[in-house]
């Protein structure tokens, strides 16, 4: 066999060895996302009334560390995801919080604990949550370039806001 062929042989052997892996993988990710068991539960509304669940009340002069580090992939529904932190040294439970757009579309997080400097990312497309990624479940891109995302606490005062580039 002469070496031309060779040469082919293996760089077509490495091109199809990378193309299979890369489709495994993809493969794999997808799946294991789709069919993994959601370790976020949601919880009861936080301002529901005489059900004895608590309601928790924040005093707006305090300041909570909590901040929206990035809104990555605006107008571009599959890619769209914000981040939001703990930049606190304490856990902070976002149950009941709000992650608000200018058009006045709410994402509102279920009983999830954030703990010191933890972060989780809502996903604008519709998913299987767990404890880093959360999805609104909505059909078309929520975020602008320009307009101001807004996190609001369960009673309502702004706790962070970020303008998306």
């Amino acid at each position: 066999m002469d070496r031309r062929r060779l040469v082919f042989y293996l760089l077509l052997n490495v091109f199809v060895s990378a193309c299979v892996t890369g489709a495994i993988l993809f493969w794999y990710d997808r799946n294991y996302r789709s069919v993994s068991q959601s370790a976020v539960q949601s919880v009861a509304p936080v301002n529901s009334q005489g059900s004895g669940v608590p309601v928790a009340t924040f005093n707006p002069n305090i300041d909570i560390p909590v901040e929206i580090v990035s809104v990555i992939g605006a107008g571009t529904l599959n890619a769209e995801w914000v981040v939001v932190r703990n930049a606190g040294t304490e856990p902070l439970n976002l149950a009941g919080w709000q992650l608000k757009d200018a058009d006045g579309n709410r994402f509102t997080f279920p009983n999830l604990t954030l703990n010191s400097s933890g972060a989780v990312q809502i996903h604008t497309i519709a998913g299987m949550n767990t404890v880093i990624d959360l999805y609104w479940g909505e059909t078309d891109p929520v975020w602008q370039s320009g307009e101001e995302a807004q996190l609001l606490d369960p009673s309502g005062n702004v706790r962070a806001v970020y303008r998306v580039p």
